[in-house]
């Protein structure tokens, strides 16, 4: 009955708009700007609808929290008790980060010609990164073709984890969902941990992987085009920067805990690979591991996975464009004369790329600093407030879903207030679109007609 009164309430605000909006309109980038924005957040406020009628005693800020945290895969959770809840919320939890998995406007594009309008616009605003590569020249056949392999990796999640990983198939299906949105909802309150399978783990972490790949060369891959993925400078780093740091935590684990070496490489290996993709899952407290590694777990909540894929933060592209370009002005300082310019897959990054890329950084740096600092007066009289607020907005900007301090691996967001929850989501929502879809909105810019 929730989710019937759920439907109808939008249908009922829905509709009029969708017939209203009918008819042939071109949309400029302006306008797809308007419509990302107030659509994810009118998303998420809808989104907020089964957990308010669900009869759980949620109330409207702690419903639109998780309705925030699904919809962008960030995993954060207001429930301290996921296991109580009823299946039925469970399932619409994990549909809301796998709906928000590859985006609700790439899905909208492809439906797009039900209204007779263009989506271009749409798809260069949910997805504003760096890179260009497209599968297909006409964006109804991206999304499809993106989906496509969305859901066809879906399925292989949860026919492995159900026929191999032993999962029931209610466990298998919402892992299934949430594994390959780079989400972390579980419906465990210990998450993966509490299944304590060895294969359960390895089979996540084999598509966690997968879901921070750029679907483009996810296509290739499927394609067969082998040179095309190995080429590919992004897919290359993104894969030798988790291989490293996965040598070097397990060396370090094994070597100052009790831990076995398989154990210790599977536990690290797992936070790793579920950190950097921004799914969240998690095996183990890295907080116990000592100061040392809770303060690197914090520092990859800055990472990101691939641009292109379903994972959130800063993106593997981004990291790789500026440390590239700032050992290139080392050279250009020693040769002021010479004519050095960045390339990336062989191509030559114009300087409107870079300038983009250093700005966004400088952006999220901005966004970060201020947040912690307006979350330590709202979360003031929580154990240690500091960490918490660096945490607590690091990982909603990133939308990775565990923290530190307070708000680690193994706690919830439920003590935060009423106002903590709202901003948070807030953050949540500008990670997930990259931050200038929302940020220009704010600009004096945007709403001059010239």
């Amino acid at each position: 009955m929730t989710y019937i009164k759920s439907i109808l309430i939008c249908l009922a605000i829905g509709f009029p708009m969708f017939h209203y909006g009918k008819g042939n309109r071109k949309i400029a980038k302006r306008e797809g700007y308007l419509i990302v924005a107030f659509g994810w957040l009118s998303l998420c406020y809808f989104g907020t609808l089964p957990y308010i009628l669900a009869g759980q005693d949620i109330n409207f800020f702690s419903g639109f929290f998780e309705s925030t945290s699904g919809f962008t895969t960030t995993g954060a959770t207001i429930f301290s008790d996921i296991e109580a809840l009823p299946q039925s919320l469970l399932v619409w939890r994990s549909l809301t980060q796998w709906i928000g998995g590859m985006g609700i406007i790439v899905l909208t594009v492809a439906l797009f010609p039900i209204l007779g309008i263009g989506g271009v616009e749409l798809f260069t605003a949910e997805a504003p990164g760096p890179t260009n590569q497209k599968i297909h020249p006409k964006i109804k056949e991206v999304a499809k073709r993106l989906w496509l392999i969305y859901f066809s990796l879906t399925v292989m999640v949860v026919v492995l984890l159900k026929y191999v990983g032993g999962m029931c198939f209610f466990d298998s299906f919402n892992h299934g969902l949430t594994t390959m949105a780079t989400g972390g909802f579980s419906t465990k309150n210990s998450s993966l941990a509490h299944f304590n399978s060895p294969t359960i783990e390895y089979i996540v972490m084999l598509f966690m992987f997968i879901g921070g790949v750029n679907y483009t060369i996810l296509y290739y891959l499927l394609k067969a085009r082998f040179k095309k993925v190995l080429a590919n400078e992004e897919f290359r780093f993104y894969s030798i920067i988790i291989f490293l740091i996965i040598i070097f935590g397990t060396t370090y684990l094994y070597s100052t805990t009790s831990v076995g070496i398989e154990p210790a490489f599977r536990y690290f290996a797992f936070q790793v690979i579920s950190i950097i993709t921004t799914t969240g899952y998690i095996t183990a407290d890295y907080t116990s591991w000592g100061m040392p590694t809770e303060m690197f777990f914090f520092m990859l909540l800055f990472v990101g996975g691939c641009a292109g894929s379903t994972s959130g933060g800063v993106k593997i592209i981004r990291h790789l464009v500026f440390f590239k370009n700032s050992l290139l002005e080392f050279k250009r300082i020693l040769h002021p004369r010479a004519y050095v310019r960045l390339k990336i897959d062989g191509e030559i990054i114009r300087g409107s790329v870079i300038m983009h890329i250093l700005v966004f950084l400088i952006f999220y740096l901005i966004i970060f600093v201020l947040g912690s600092l307006i979350m330590v007066f709202l979360i003031g009289d929580m154990s240690h407030p500091f960490l918490s607020s660096i945490g607590a907005v690091a990982t909603c900007l990133g939308n990775v879903g565990p923290a530190i301090g307070a708000l680690g691996p193994v706690d919830d967001f439920s003590e935060l207030n009423h106002t903590a929850k709202v901003f948070l989501s807030f953050i949540m929502i500008v990670g997930r679109l990259e931050l200038f879809t929302i940020l220009v909105l704010f600009t004096t810019y945007f709403w001059k007609n010239s």
